[in-house]
């Protein structure tokens, strides 16, 4: 495909990878809310059910940087191909699995193919969109299809339990395979980097063992206990990892990925900016989706449908953030941007359980989602300016990676945080009737789900006093994970302000004008 037919069928070319950058995002949030029905139709205990979910995001944020090197050698138009039959392939398995087990299994090989996708679909926009006006315009729109997918997730997956059985969550990604690959085909050119030479099979495996260490260890430090031996053996051992990794990828040739760029000021910067926004969001969006099903009290399909503002504001601002930053710079745009997620995290944090939804409620979604949108865009063109082209597969896997680490650690660290207020609240109540039996007191201080089955068995003249009592401790329990948030995010500002530049570089640094590290 030459020059002026890529040039011809770009924004077209765009909006195939936007479908299946949706795809693999979207899977990310639509599986929660088919918990209750898995948890009924398998047999699933809460640890299966949190593997149903966790699976997913663990083998796709593990295999995402040797997912991108493998793009840049053998080409990234095949490789998210590949990944896309893969994807639609697990979607059919997981659909009709018979156990929780195979269903861990299935979504565990479906983020195979979207580690595959993702970061091939930031590399060929890149490859595709060589105007930077255009590029930035284009990094917009990827970024608000991405984030509007989180949204959209809930939302999904609320119609489809309203009208077909769970596997219908799962099945309704191979029509949009087919779309996906079938335009790919015609639409989508291929590119590689010329000069990748032999893949790096060593800095492959340590990348995954490293990332995958890390990711499994946040997933499971909130129920092993951040102080105990095996959460802080985790973390060790994934540092001693992923340092290996660095000395091993320094003393390369054609390394899988070149760690030089680390030195770059805006590519770090900007990927920490990422991983900030994303721990904050996931973060949120973890406490916000039981705020409206188990506190307001909204239906699946009315608590998805609920996150929508969220959405629209996404769409709102994605595509001109990229633009503002080529404007006034990254550092402006993205220091406002967490300032903006900060003044939205603050004004949730201080809802009732009947603070009006359409005033503060909707009024603090539009604060995240814009602040959200106004660090991703611009975050993601410096770190994909940072590098020539040819290496857009490993920059992709750093900016997706970041992306996956710190959706992942937002999700256990605001759990954490909250469950470390709701549990001793509602225990303190729970203790004063000593008839409740113990493992009644234990399943109502994991979860509010369950604190509201046990409210349902009391006798009926204590049941409101229950549920007033769990609702209470679960919203002081939001409140603090929401300034958890918020603090996060300011401190996220501040690296922005210092760490960014003023304005964006248009022309990325070849390999040997980057900034040199010690090679010992």
């Amino acid at each position: 495909m030459n020059a002026e037919t890529i040039y011809r069928r770009r924004w077209w070319i765009l909006v195939v990878l936007a479908l299946s950058v949706f795809l693999v995002v979207v899977d990310n949030t639509i599986v929660n809310v088919a918990l209750p029905t898995l948890s009924r139709d398998l047999n699933a205990s809460t640890t299966d059910l949190q593997w149903i979910v966790d699976a997913y995001s663990l083998v796709f944020a593990g295999l995402l940087l040797a997912a991108g090197g493998l793009g840049d050698r053998i080409g990234r138009k095949g490789t998210m191909q590949a990944g896309l039959v893969i994807f639609a392939a697990t979607s059919v398995v997981a659909a009709f699995s018979t156990s929780s087990g195979q269903l861990i299994a299935s979504r565990a090989a479906m983020g195979i193919g979207a580690a595959l996708v993702f970061p091939a679909t930031l590399a060929i926009l890149t490859n595709v969109f060589t105007d930077p006006t255009e590029r930035a315009k284009a990094i917009g729109a990827w970024s608000a299809v991405s984030g509007m997918a989180v949204a959209f997730g809930p939302v999904t997956g609320g119609i489809l339990l309203e009208h077909f059985w769970w596997g219908s969550i799962f099945l309704v990604n191979v029509p949009i395979v087919a779309i996906a690959l079938l335009a790919g085909w015609f639409l989508v050119p291929t590119s590689r980097d010329p000069d990748s030479g032999a893949f790096d099979w060593v800095g492959t495996v340590v990348s995954i063992l490293g990332v995958g260490v890390l990711v499994y260890t946040v997933i499971e430090g909130p129920h092993a206990g951040w102080n105990s031996v095996a959460t802080i053996g985790g973390f060790i051992g994934a540092a001693v990892l992923l340092a290996v990794f660095v000395v091993y990828e320094l003393r390369r040739e054609h390394p899988l990925l070149d760690v030089r760029v680390f030195r770059i000021a805006r590519f770090s910067a900007a990927a920490g900016s990422i991983a900030i926004a994303f721990f904050t969001l996931f973060g949120f969006i973890f406490i916000v989706t039981q705020y409206f099903q188990f506190v307001r009290g909204y239906s699946t399909l009315s608590a998805g449908l609920h996150t929508l503002p969220f959405a629209i504001f996404a769409a709102i601002t994605a595509p001109n953030a990229a633009r503002l930053a080529l404007r006034f710079g990254p550092r402006r745009v993205v220091g406002t941007g967490l300032l903006t997620m900060m003044i939205g995290f603050i004004i949730i944090g201080f809802c009732d359980a009947d603070t009006a939804y359409f005033g503060p409620v909707v009024i603090s979604m539009a604060f995240i989602a814009t602040g959200l949108s106004l660090v991703t865009s611009p975050s993601t063109a410096a770190v994909m300016s940072s590098l020539p082209k040819e290496k857009a597969g490993a920059g992709a896997a750093v900016n997706d990676t970041t992306r996956e680490i710190g959706g992942t650690l937002g999700v256990a660290v605001v759990g954490s945080v909250f469950a470390s207020i709701y549990a001793p609240k509602i225990g303190e109540f729970l203790a004063k009737f000593p008839q409740v039996p113990a493992e009644a007191v234990t399943a109502a201080k994991a979860s509010m789900a369950a604190a509201i089955v046990v409210a349902s068995r009391a006798p009926a003249e204590v049941q409101t006093l229950f549920r007033t009592s769990a609702s209470d401790a679960f919203m002081q329990g939001m409140h603090l994970g929401c300034f958890v948030c918020a603090g996060v995010a300011l401190c996220g500002s501040i690296v922005a302000f210092v760490f960014l530049p003023d304005l964006e570089s248009e022309e990325a640094p070849h390999p040997g004008e980057w900034p040199e590290l010690e090679q010992s």
